[in-house]
């Protein structure tokens, strides 16, 4: 699996080998396991982590991966927070995948989310509860995965204009709103858009207001029909067994999205569900044609972003 593991003592003092992958191990052995792909926007940390910390179960084993980098300042995140660090050598996103859940072993619900991702309060007891009851209710062979609704994604900001009665308000701003990856759509190169889905205008209420009010309503979910933006998922180990790990990209690709094509189209080959819990939001900065100028309203507008808790 491309590579030599490093394994280090969560308690000991070492020096980081930037050719090798390091896990630093502070694995509790539990079944519920989140991964966090970060490195590469550390304006983020700050709120991103204070969130993890506010709103991920105490049961649950963490650990912040890096992919092709060893960050110090992620490392010194997991020690204060008794999580775990895995880096590699190689910037390869399905390899540093791969490796977490295989370093997890005892982890049977696996969720995964990218270092532009806010959680919201009980974003992931929701997620667990969506497939219990898709499980019991739903009509649909097996789960692919679960995610929230995320406003700055191609199905959940269709679905968040309509449950907030602003598809026509949205329309009359911006563009028709469409579901599916079109990448000539606003959605994912305006960065008004994304001003828009963080409450600029006054028209979208802050993602944590949205998640409380969404988590009151009687449970449901959506069905995504088309590839879907995995910044933030639920997806069991036997999952990723049938789909035999992620498929690693060819030499000097570092497989950025490789992991999303792959997912979705197994999903839709082996008539696995990709549902969407309606009672869940956490909120997404951008795209990537909209970063810098999303990065200069994240560092201007803290306030909208910062964990209420």
């Amino acid at each position: 699996m491309n590579g030599e593991i490093i394994l280090v003592d969560g308690n000991e003092n070492f020096s980081p080998q930037p050719d090798k992958n390091i896990f630093v191990d502070r694995r509790k052995k539990s079944k519920y396991f989140l991964m966090i792909l970060a490195g590469y926007k550390p304006f983020l940390f700050e709120d991103v982590f204070a969130r993890v910390k506010a709103f991920t179960p105490k049961i649950f084993d963490v650990c912040i991966i890096s992919s092709g980098l060893f960050d110090d300042t992620l490392n010194e995140l997991a020690a204060q927070n008794d999580w775990s660090y895995l880096s590699t050598a190689q910037n390869n996103i399905p390899l540093v995948q791969n490796l977490a859940i295989m370093l997890h072993e005892q982890a049977q619900f696996l969720f995964k989310m990218d270092e532009d991702i806010f959680i919201t309060e009980g974003v992931f007891d929701t997620l667990l509860r969506t497939a219990d009851y898709f499980q019991t209710y739903g009509h649909y062979h097996k789960i692919g995965f679960v995610a929230p609704l995320i406003p700055i994604n191609s199905y959940g900001h269709v679905r968040i204009l309509e449950k907030l009665g602003l598809l026509e308000t949205y329309e009359k701003m911006f563009e028709r709103a469409y579901y599916g990856s079109a990448h000539w759509q606003m959605l994912f190169n305006n960065p008004d858009v994304s001003k828009f889905f963080w409450g600029e205008g006054g028209f979208v209420p802050s993602i944590d207001a949205m998640n409380a009010a969404f988590q009151a309503q009687k449970i449901s979910y959506g069905i995504c029909s088309f590839r879907f933006n995995i910044g933030c998922i639920l997806f069991y180990r036997n999952f990723w067994k049938a789909m035999n790990g992620w498929q690693l990209p060819e030499e000097g690709n570092y497989g950025g999205g490789l992991d999303e094509v792959q997912i979705c189209r197994i999903c839709a080959n082996s008539a696995s569900a990709m549902v969407v819990a309606e009672n869940a939001v956490v909120g997404h900065l951008s795209f990537s044609d909209q970063t810098e100028a999303m990065k200069e309203y994240y560092l201007t507008h803290r306030e909208i972003f910062r964990c209420p808790k």
